[in-house]
């Protein structure tokens, strides 16, 4: 009775929430070992921690002038598929989908398990096992939601931006008593040279970029944006200021109360931190820990659907991908895709090995996304953008992404080959599905299965489902 579409609800209120929610996750949490193990000082992590934040606002401010430029939601995809062409959007696609979302999203689920079961089996390490069946089930219960409601995921995804800047409220405010007590002896010889080993900073840069992943995630929903050319820039610059002021002093606490072996030798940090800090609320800060895991889930969902329904439009993804269920206007089919593969990420992976394995595809892309920024000024010199960037932060984040992802072969050449594989694989499946200059034969052998409307498969799926194309668009 009434058109079928994506609604735009989420305001400024709801993008800076979003925002939050999705930078401060399991990072904070988990990646303080990382970036300390791979930095080698307690000196060198703290610079890694602000450049990390630097850079990241070098990329959100680089992503607010694309999403005003790209009138399309998609994030990634779009802004490649729209500057650079179509292969290098469906590799990336193809990665996304493959190795990067389901990697991450695994990553922060087992971050929301492990905690979660931190206060029932203190001071023991929580079974394996338990770890990952909690983990799978927050999952899924953030799957049923965005599934269910787009209101009701951006309302959760507020109140969990409220609870994560509680929790590292409760671990700044006892590391700075602690320092202003003069408690500073674990910063002695905190730039000590001998611990350094260079061909390991980009791992270093890994974990601390996945802390700060999430400033590109209003990319994702810009066509459900109120007032995207002022909303997207304000959220952005608000958001990664308050993250990176929050990182460090909150990274600043740990260094305060633990020392660097503490750092290394601990399965979960901020549990360590409050063990040694804060012991009336040793109950408390893991859950709040776990509730934060959970709003970046939740975040990870509402997005990543979103680049499938934009890349299923835009004809490099099966029909089914791009409907919308009747009643909800939820793209529910696109939500639901992940369900497997992170199921099976999350069973067999580990949180640290997963990162790296993953990094580099992101990373990769992210400055291949930057890079289609400075050649679409190029092309269009005429467009007016209504936000727009000094071209050395677009220039300056591309160099240093890419760099990075150079280096990585040599610091962990096994995890990075596989990422690399992955995204190579979608060559031939580019040519021999999507890429339209193909032989009618090969069209009709492949393309006609995958994406003609009219296929059994897809036509039953869409009946099982309740779902139905897009009415109206919205870009």
């Amino acid at each position: 009775e009434e058109a079928v579409f994506l609604r735009k609800k989420i305001t400024l209120v709801r993008a800076f929430s979003l925002l939050i929610g999705s930078m401060v996750g399991s990072g904070i949490f988990i990646s303080p070992k990382g970036v300390l193990k791979n930095s080698g000082s307690v000196g060198f992590s703290l610079v890694v921690w602000f450049a990390c934040g630097l850079l990241s606002m070098f990329g959100a401010l680089c992503y607010a002038e694309l999403g005003t430029r790209i009138t399309k939601s998609g994030g990634h995809y779009i802004y490649i598929l729209e500057t650079l062409g179509p292969l290098p959007s469906f590799l990336f696609l193809w990665a996304e989908f493959f190795a990067i979302r389901p990697a991450n999203s695994a990553v922060v689920s087992l971050a929301f398990g492990r905690y979660m079961l931190e206060p029932f089996f203190a001071p023991c390490a929580a079974p394996v096992p338990a770890v990952k069946l909690v983990s799978l089930l927050g999952y899924y219960m953030v799957l049923t939601l965005n599934s269910w409601s787009v209101t009701w995921s951006a309302r959760l995804q507020t109140a969990l931006s409220i609870v994560k800047l509680v929790a590292l409220a409760l671990i700044i405010v006892p590391g700075m008593m602690l320092l202003a007590q003069g408690h500073t002896e674990n910063f002695q010889d905190a730039f000590d040279r001998q611990s350094l080993v260079l061909d390991k900073l980009p791992l270093a840069f890994y974990a601390g970029m996945f802390a700060y992943s999430g400033w590109f995630q209003t990319s994702f929903v810009r066509e459900e944006l109120v007032r995207p050319e002022r909303n997207i820039p304000l959220a952005v610059i608000v958001s990664v200021i308050t993250v990176i002021v929050g990182y460090m002093l909150t990274n600043v606490s740990y260094y305060t109360v633990l020392g660097t072996q503490d750092v290394l030798a601990s399965p979960a940090v901020a549990v360590s931190f409050v063990q040694r800090a804060f012991k009336s609320l040793i109950s408390v800060v893991p859950v709040l820990v776990a509730l934060s895991c959970f709003g970046t889930m939740n975040g990870g969902i509402f997005t990543f659907s979103r680049t499938l329904f934009v890349a299923s439009r835009e004809g490099q993804w099966p029909p089914l991908f791009s409907m919308i269920h009747i009643r909800r206007h939820t793209p529910l089919p696109a939500v639901m895709l992940m369900f497997p593969l992170v199921t099976a990420m999350v069973c067999i992976g580990d949180i640290y090995h997963l990162m790296n394995f993953f990094s580099f595809s992101r990373w990769l892309f992210i400055g291949l996304a930057t890079l289609g920024l400075i050649v679409h000024r190029h092309r269009h010199p005429e467009l007016r953008s209504p936000f727009k960037v000094p071209l050395f932060v677009p220039v300056s984040f591309t160099i240093i992404c890419l760099f990075t992802v150079a280096m990585s072969f040599y610091s962990d050449p096994v995890n990075i080959s596989i990422g690399c594989t992955v995204v190579l694989s979608g060559f031939p499946v580019y040519y021999l599905i999507i890429h339209r200059q193909m032989s009618n034969f090969l069209r009709t052998k492949f393309s006609s299965f995958f994406f003609s409307h009219s296929d059994y498969l897809t036509h039953k799926l869409q009946l099982l489902l309740e779902v139905v194309q897009q009415e109206i668009k919205t870009y």
